[in-house]
């Protein structure tokens, strides 16, 4: 080899002992990093999964004081370690140049390390976490001229569609005026009714059996029951119909998914094989929650009753103490809002009760007169029917997002 040869070679060498040593150290500095950082996050999964113990003891556990004194860490836990953004490294290679071998073939350039305190982000919920009012505020009142309101549904551009003991179906905008009057192919008072997503409103007819929808001002049978008389309905996500309906002997109640005419599910029975739902003709208002759930306000029964999707039992809810003195629970209509919460008018105590998705009582509307019948508007006002003052209350019960 000859004399710049070994010179050559000795430089070389000299560059790969230099690239080793740079490469240990980074490899040295980049697994204390990364310990550290693994060890921060395991720290916050070991207070988390200690508060999963202690929620579950709570579940649990019959006492109320363990749930009133229970405080929330979830502020705690969104705290979450400094998210650590690692740049690998990157070789710089240059020419040539003949006098300093290093700067000849380059250098090898060092990680670089940085830290954001903001580089996690909790996933949001699609919806912010609104809060409620400590005085629900009445944002008006529509006076129908019914003499006992039974049903209200809104559509998209939320007028509201209303039904009592007539045979009249009238619509409603927020300022009283009467748009449109429906009267019922059999002469009788509709048992309840709903909108789809297109705006087509839908009855029940307790009188004969059916399911009927106006589409075009032209009333369509879709649905003839046999041996079953339809109670309430809703309308689901998905424009399915799910009808609440009893049989002609009233001893026995069920709920049945229809997507237009073909039946796709029944609803009846628990995994013991015990029903459900209680076997009269009794309201059973229906609503449908966003995460499918279907919830049932069985009056029948003093019940709110939730089962998933597939109608596998979630909870039953049977009523909250408003006070010592407190009439028994007697649900008489049923609405979800935005956030998956569940609100059931409770006509005995003249009030609201609201549920989160998972059955736990969360807040009391109170000085509601006489509420039978439920819905929710895109901002999350409740639209409450009032049985003996035939009116339509809207009730602001949420603060704004700030």
């Amino acid at each position: 080899m000859s004399e710049q040869g070994e010179i050559w070679h000795t430089e070389v060498d000299k560059v790969i002992n230099k690239m080793k040593n740079e490469i240990n150290e980074i490899k040295k500095n980049h697994r204390a990093i990364l310990e550290k950082h693994l060890n921060e996050i395991k720290q916050i999964k070991s207070l988390i999964e200690e508060n999963l113990v202690t929620l579950n003891n709570i579940e649990e556990s019959n006492e109320v004081s363990k749930t009133v004194n229970y405080r929330t860490r979830l502020n705690e836990f969104r705290k979450l370690p400094p998210k650590v953004h690692v740049k690998m490294p990157t070789f710089c290679s240059k020419p040539i140049n003949g006098e300093h071998f290093h700067e000849m073939i380059g250098s090898l350039k060092p990680f670089v390390l940085t830290s954001h305190e903001n580089g996690y982000k909790m996933k949001s919920p699609e919806v912010s976490f609104r809060e409620f009012l400590d005085i629900p505020e009445t944002v008006s009142i529509v006076k129908t001229g019914y003499r006992h309101i039974r049903s209200i549904s809104l559509n998209s551009e939320e007028n509201i569609w209303t039904s009592g003991k007539v045979n009249n179906i009238i619509c409603f905008n927020p300022n009283s005026k009467c748009k449109k009057t429906i009267t019922t192919k059999s002469g009788e008072w509709p048992s309840d009714i709903a909108v789809t997503s297109g705006g087509d409103l839908v009855y029940c007819d307790f009188k004969m059996k059916t399911l009927n929808q106006i589409k075009d001002g032209k009333i369509e049978e879709i649905i003839r029951l046999c041996g079953w008389t339809p109670i309430n309905l809703c309308v689901t996500l998905s424009d399915d119909f799910l009808v609440a309906m009893c049989s002609n002997d009233t001893t026995q109640s069920k709920i049945v998914r229809f997507s237009g005419y073909i039946e796709k599910q029944t609803i009846q029975f628990d995994d013991k094989g015990k029903p459900l739902y209680s076997g009269n003709s009794a309201t059973k208002h229906i609503a449908e929650n966003k995460n499918h759930d279907i919830c049932v306000a069985d009056c029948g029964a003093s019940t709110v009753v939730v089962v998933d999707l597939n109608g596998k039992p979630r909870f039953i809810y049977s009523g909250y103490a408003l006070e010592s003195n407190t009439n028994h629970f007697l649900p008489s209509g049923i609405a979800t809002d935005s956030q998956s919460r569940i609100l059931t008018a409770d006509s005995n105590n003249q009030c609201i009760h609201i549920l989160d998705k998972d059955g736990l009582f969360l807040h009391f509307i109170k000085n509601i007169k006489s509420p039978h019948g439920l819905c929710v508007d895109k901002l999350d006002q409740i639209y409450v029917a009032n049985y003996l003052t035939g009116t339509v209350k809207i009730v602001k019960y949420l603060k704004d997002i700030t």
